[in-house]
């Protein structure tokens, strides 16, 4: 099923793919396979403008909407989940995040590295007691003479391990707390009280880690301040939300790569003399998956075109990212099961790709949050 964008998006799709399949497939064996990241692709990214499309153009960046960015992340993640990960600027959004909120002088001092692929940052929100439930948030910061003194603890922080800075959700208010009494900072590497204590990797690639941050009497100025005094825990719904489309579109990249794959298998491999693909079951996977991948496509484009043209959404990116999260591992357990030995033997595509997906249920908010945040939508609308 074709879904029709408009011929500067069509451009746009044909010149990601040719990148991707130039530049990013080679190397997702390797990369996943030793869990490191060549040196040169992030500054590649930001040479050909991946890493600024969502920045306005006062700053560098191209000013595209929500819906190109979130297509570049589609293609991206069709090769590795981690090159849609590192399009994003870091976990949380954080560059569009320093762009809307940040001060001329944190904009001079971050953005220009972010959009070169010279930095890397992460979004330091989650906590041992205070997952989804951000209410239950305890890392503190408190107003002293000239700065703020931070204490506390994130964990499961994508990539901090490597940033070059961290942006960091706390209380400041701890009457207020998400009513107005959260606030974000951006903290620097090598900060005194600043440290990581703990780098972890999960059951997909080595090269996706999961860092745990400890704030021990961390004092930062004043100008680490992103937004004002109490704008944390809107600018963190702010990037959940496009977060969770971010995600949408991930899922939708690596099911159509998915899709790709079990077809042209299932063309090629030979059983009982017939290939596979004459077996009505496997061509039942097949439509299944075609079914799943073009009603999310239906879905998260046009809730992107919604959000583009300035329109509340409501819900939707909720239903997006629960619906998307969901339909890829559908495709990808379909996946494993045409390829047979070859979909779970290690150091095939299938293999992995069937691994990460399942991040993708979790990250951005989990399955039943999504349900809890839509059901409350719903009830919200009837009387």
């Amino acid at each position: 099923m074709h879904y029709e964008l408009t011929p500067e998006l069509t451009m746009m799709r044909e010149a990601l793919r040719k990148f991707v399949r130039a530049e990013l497939e080679p190397l997702e064996k390797k990369v996943d396979e030793t869990g490191l990241l060549p040196d040169h692709l992030l500054p590649l990214m930001g040479e050909q403008g991946y890493l600024s499309m969502r920045l306005p153009e006062a700053v560098g960046g191209a000013g595209m909407g929500l819906f190109p960015y979130c297509l570049m992340l589609e293609e991206f993640s069709r090769s590795h989940r981690i090159f849609g990960l590192l399009a994003s600027g870091g976990g949380g959004l954080t560059p569009i995040a320093i762009a809307r909120h940040g001060t001329d002088e944190q904009r001079q001092k971050y953005l220009t590295g972010l959009m070169k692929g010279t930095l890397r940052t992460a979004f330091a929100l989650t906590e041992p007691a205070a997952g989804s439930d951000n209410s239950a948030m305890t890392t503190q910061a408190t107003r002293v003479e000239g700065g703020w003194v931070l204490n506390g603890r994130k964990h499961y922080i994508n990539g901090a391990h490597e940033a070059h800075f961290v942006v960091v959700i706390a209380v400041t208010d701890p009457v207020k707390r998400t009513r107005g009494g959260v606030s974000a900072f951006l903290v620097d590497r090598g900060t005194p009280g600043f440290n990581i204590t703990r780098v972890d990797t999960t059951m997909g690639s080595d090269v996706i880690k999961l860092a745990e941050i400890e704030l021990t009497d961390c004092r930062v100025a004043d100008g680490a301040l992103l937004g004002q005094p109490g704008q944390g825990f809107d600018l963190a719904k702010e990037s959940l939300r496009d977060g969770r489309l971010a995600v949408s579109a991930s899922c939708i990249g690596i099911a159509d790569r998915l899709l790709e794959m079990s077809a042209q298998y299932a063309k090629s491999r030979i059983t009982f003399g017939k290939p596979l693909s004459e077996r009505q079951a496997i061509q039942w996977m097949l439509a299944d998956t075609e079914v799943d991948l073009a009603a999310a496509r239906a879905l998260v484009y046009e809730t992107l075109k919604q959000i583009d043209a300035g329109l509340n959404v409501g819900s939707a990116a909720n239903v997006c990212k629960l619906y998307c999260s969901e339909m890829v591992g559908r495709v990808a357990d379909r996946a494993v099961q045409i390829h047979g030995g070859m979909g779970i033997v290690s150091g095939y595509p299938i293999e992995r790709m069937y691994r990460d997906v399942r991040h993708y249920r979790i990250g951005e908010g989990s399955s039943e949050v999504q349900r809890m945040l839509i059901a409350k939508d719903v009830l919200k609308r009837v009387s």
